[in-house]
This record gives structure tokens, sequence and C-alpha cells, in this order.
């Protein structure tokens, strides 16, 4: 699996990561001011306790100001404020021999000040604060990849819609997600969803495959009877494009019928083995039309001959309907290509591909009124009997180019 630092999962597993560091940070950040505070508050407790054995020691004689200590090292507010008489406290982070909790206050008129070190507490809360660090990490380091792989599942679930959806996409409308029995969540709503989806689709194309057809079957015995009538016209100008019109109309509906088949899925290819070279200079032949060929070496094909005689001819004639000379095909043992040097397959069929009844109107350089017909469309369908995969594309000198790849 590719990583992809987009993925639902990985953005899933920061959220928590973000989310639990987060309340971490902050339930180590409130336990670190409580006890900072619980310690400051005892060690205040105990310089009032010292200060009062202090001053206790000074009134009855048993204790020297020499147990006090300079209080010229305080703050000069907080000096005013002892001399005044009020308690003052101070902790002083700096201290050479380490940190200290200052108190002082006034007696008999002079400010006292003493310290003690804090030096036990400081490391105290040190080490507490990296215990909680660690802890912290710990929880980290497993809630992280239990969420990752808990995401996974869902991942995982999201990951076969989309495949599933691209292969309908592709034209596997029988295709289905399924949905979990159990599950109730957004993603068995988006796996029922494209089921239905692709449950309309198929009965729409199918309705469609339907009527193509049928139209098909209906127009083909009146038209066999409006070609004979052609034919028994006097001949003229109009008798021959009446029959003109008609020999359009009978091509179209044996398209038409064609791409039914096609559509239904009842056509079988018969391979043998068709030397490429002889083959493709007898089709292009029969079209009548002027095209280069160029043959690699003596290739041989395991295909179906008639189908991809139907497939070159189509291609060879679009070229020329809809591109400009000179029309070159090429073929190697693998593969065969028709390039025409005109404006090149419009914008609407490089992204869909061939659509029936689709013309190139997208493009201005095309003539709107001709489009491509159903050539490429039956073409398309017999590439896929036979095997075969049928690519368009422009050639970077300008140009359409089709490839038909006969490999697997």
């Amino acid at each position: 699996m590719v990583f992809n630092p987009l993925a639902l999962r990985w953005k899933i597993g920061a959220l928590v990561a973000l989310a639990s560091g987060t309340v971490a940070l902050v339930i180590v950040l409130m336990v670190h001011q409580t006890s900072s505070a619980r310690i400051h508050s005892q060690a205040k407790g105990r310089v009032v306790e010292e200060l009062d054995k202090t001053i206790k020691g000074l009134r009855d004689g048993t204790g020297t100001r020499a147990d006090l200590d300079d209080p010229a090292e305080l703050p000069a507010g907080l000096r005013r404020r002892a001399a005044a008489g009020e308690q003052v406290f101070w902790y002083d982070a700096g201290r050479r021999n380490g940190p200290a909790m200052w108190g002082a206050t006034a007696y008999r008129g002079e400010t006292i000040a003493l310290w003690i070190n804090m030096s036990a507490e400081t490391r105290e809360l040190r080490a507490l604060d990296r215990d909680l660090l660690l802890a912290v990490a710990a929880a980290l380091a497993v809630v992280v990849p239990v969420s990752a792989l808990f995401t996974e599942l869902f991942s995982r679930r999201l990951r076969r819609v989309a495949r599933t959806a691209r292969l309908i996409a592709a034209g596997d409308l029988d295709l289905r997600v399924g949905t979990a029995r159990r599950a109730r969540d957004e993603i068995t709503e988006i796996s029922a969803a494209v089921d239905s989806m692709a449950a309309a689709l198929r009965g729409r194309l199918r309705t469609e495959q339907r009527f193509t057809a049928d139209v098909a079957h209906e127009l083909r015995t009146p038209l066999m009877g409006l070609v004979t009538a052609a034919e028994l016209l006097p001949d003229g100008e109009a008798a021959g494009f009446v029959r003109d019109r008609a020999q359009v109309l009978r091509a179209l509906v044996e398209d038409l019928l064609e791409i039914s088949r096609l559509d239904a899925g009842a056509e079988e290819a018969e391979r043998v083995r068709v030397p490429l070279g002889p083959f493709l200079e007898d089709c292009v032949r029969r079209t009548g039309l002027a095209v280069r060929i160029g043959v690699t070496g003596d290739p041989v094909a395991e295909t179906d001959p008639r189908r991809l005689d139907r497939i070159v001819a189509n291609l060879v004639v679009n070229a020329h309907r809809h591109g400009a000379g000179p029309v070159e095909l090429t073929a190697t043992a693998s593969t065969i290509t028709v390039r025409d040097h005109g404006p090149g397959f419009p914008p609407n069929l490089l992204a869909e591909g061939p659509q029936r009844f689709r013309t190139g109107a997208a493009d201005p350089s095309r003539d709107p009124s001709r489009g491509h017909g159903l050539g490429l469309t039956i073409a398309q369908g017999q590439a896929r009997v036979i095997g075969a995969r049928l690519e368009f594309g422009d050639a970077p000198g300008g140009g359409a180019v089709a490839v038909v790849s006969l490999g697997p």
C-alpha cells in the first residue's frame, strides 16, 4: 500500500494524537501548577514557622539576629511592605545555592527576613513533570496506533466503495458494494447509494439498449423496401440522391444492430493466426482510401480477422472523414496505429471515450454536421470482444492518433 499522508486514517490519527496530546498537556500543566502551589504553600508555612520561632527567641533572649538573613536581598517593594508590618514572601529561583523561599516582616521597627532552601522540592517537582511527560508519551504511543488501526476498518470500507464505483463507471454495472446488516453508519448509506445508482444506471442502459435494438429491427424491414424501391427509380439526379440517402440510412441501421449485439454481449471472437502485413493492406484496399502503411517486421497476431478488419476500417474512415491527410497506418507485433494530420480528436472524446451520436461540435475546427457517428463506438466495442485495447490521443505534432493494442 502506498503511503498517502492525506488518507483518512492518517488524518484521524493525527487528529486523535492532537486531541490526546492537548488534553494530556492540559492535565500536565494543571498537575504542575497544583503541585507547585502546594510546594510553595508548604514552604511559606515553614518560613512562617521559622520567623515565629526566631521572633520568639529574640523576645525571650534565646535567639539572636545571627539566625536571620540579610533583608537587603529582597526586592525593594517587598522590603517596604515588610517594614510596614506586612508579612511578605518571595520565591528566589536564581539563588546561587539553589531556589529559596523568603519570608520577611517587621519586628520592633526593623525588617527581619530569612529563607529556606527549596532545592529538594524543585527536584521533586521536576521529577514529577518528567514522569508525567513520560506517561503522556507512553499513552500516545498506544492511543495513536490503536486509533489508526481502528480507522483502517472504516478506510477499508471506503476504499471498497471507491473501487466499486470506479468499476461501475468503467462499465461493470452488475457489480455491487453490498452493505453490512448490522452497520448503520454513513459509510453504509454511501454504499447503499452507490448500489442504488448502479441499479438505476443498469436499468436505464438496458432500456436504451432494448430501444436501440427494437428501433433497428423495426426499421430494417421498411428500409429494405425503401432501398428496393429506390433501385427501381429511373436514372436521374433525384433518383441518385434518393439511392445515396437510402444506402446511408441502411448503413446506419446496420450499425445500430451491430451496437445492440455488442451491448448485449452476444458477440464472441473466433481467433486465428493473422499475418498483419497482408491483412492490413487488404483491409485498406477494401476501404478505397489513400493510406500510408508501415509494418515493422513480419508480425503475426492471434485474433478475429473479421472483427479486426471492422476496427481498422472504421478508424481509417474516421481519419479521412474528420482529419486531414496524409493518413498513416503503422503496425508492430502488438499494436496497430492509425494517425491523421488534422485537428485531432475533440476534447470530449478524449475525456469520455466514443459516444454514440456524439458530434465534434465542441471543437470549432471540426464540422459539427458530420461528427464521428457510430464508427468509433463500434470499433471500441469490437476491440473489447477480441480482447484488445483501443486508445485515443493527439499527436505532439498535430493530428489524431488511435492505437489498437492487441496484447493481453
